[in-house]
């Protein structure tokens, strides 16, 4: 049987390591996984976890979302010539009051999560419309369907993530090929630990007002909370990305966690999205749970 042919972005840690070593581990060897990082230096975990597997169905390659030449070479180095499921997982976030952010950080939430996301569909998807067959999996976030506070940024990246691939959807649907977004929620990897995020301490924060610094000390309080008792196993997000990759006729939207849903169907049912901002509010700063 010929084997589907895999490219993921993201792959030196998180969902992406965890997913290219899923696929390439397949017991019924279906998939040749193409595992793609901008940083090879980062391989080493990587090679770990997938030592045993077959050389046929597994390789590392150098790819940078922002840089469209490093990602038009990646294309040229696909021995089949052809891609049956891109995965874009690369990403980055960003936490703090805005008013610390630099332009330059602010872009580079963008470059990644947005311009990299666009520019790598960009390059395959010709190859898969003139096939007319194909599947786009998207690592997006709840951050991409209702505002988070001390996340300003890093949602905007998500909900132009979310318009892209929703407007792509429909006319991709002529050529058979498939969208899917996974809403992930807090998931136990080092994207935390990765976040560009500031310390209540930090110094950038002497020019903000107290009330700022103190809502972003509970809020980070909030986070630490809800990692602690909600967050899941990248395991379990991973048996959420192979529903997406094996359904004969994949949904637009898959939700990893239903604990946010509350808070996202009072935001579609609320035209004016005041009820929204009230019950977000009182769910971060209150620590009230939010109700079905």
């Amino acid at each position: 049987m010929e084997k589907r042919v895999v490219v993921i972005t993201g792959c030196s840690s998180g969902i992406g390591l965890g997913l290219a070593v899923l696929l390439a581990s397949d017991t019924c060897s279906r998939f040749k996984v193409y595992a793609t990082m901008r940083d090879l230096s980062k391989k080493e975990r990587l090679l770990e976890c997938v030592r045993d597997c077959h050389i046929d169905t597994f390789e590392i390659l150098q790819m940078d979302v922002t840089d469209q030449q490093s990602v038009m070479a990646t294309v040229e180095k696909i021995k089949e010539q052809r891609v049956d499921i891109l995965i874009c997982n690369a990403g980055v976030g960003l936490m703090g009051p805005l008013e610390c952010h630099t332009y330059d950080a602010m872009k580079n939430i963008f470059d990644v999560n947005l311009f990299g996301t666009i520019g790598t569909i960009q390059a395959f998807l010709p190859g898969m419309k003139q096939r007319k067959k194909g599947r786009i999996i998207i690592s997006s976030s709840v951050g991409g369907l209702q505002g988070v506070p001390f996340n300003d940024v890093y949602c905007a990246s998500k909900f132009a993530v979310e318009g892209f691939c929703e407007s792509l959807a429909i006319v991709l649907q002529h050529f058979n090929v498939h969208v899917s977004l996974i809403e992930c929620g807090p998931v136990s990897t080092n994207f935390m630990d990765n976040l560009q995020r500031l310390d209540p301490s930090d110094s950038s924060l002497q020019s903000v007002d107290s009330d700022t610094i103190s809502l972003y000390a509970q809020y980070l309080q909030h986070c630490k909370t809800i990692f602690q008792d909600v967050a899941q196993d990248t395991d379990e997000i991973l048996q959420v990305y192979l529903e997406a990759i094996e359904s004969p006729v994949p949904s637009l939207r898959y939700f990893t966690t239903q604990f946010f849903m509350p808070l996202i169907k009072l935001k579609l049912s609320c035209a004016s999205g005041s009820e929204y901002v009230q019950a977000m509010h009182k769910f971060v700063f209150s620590e009230t749970k939010p109700k079905e």
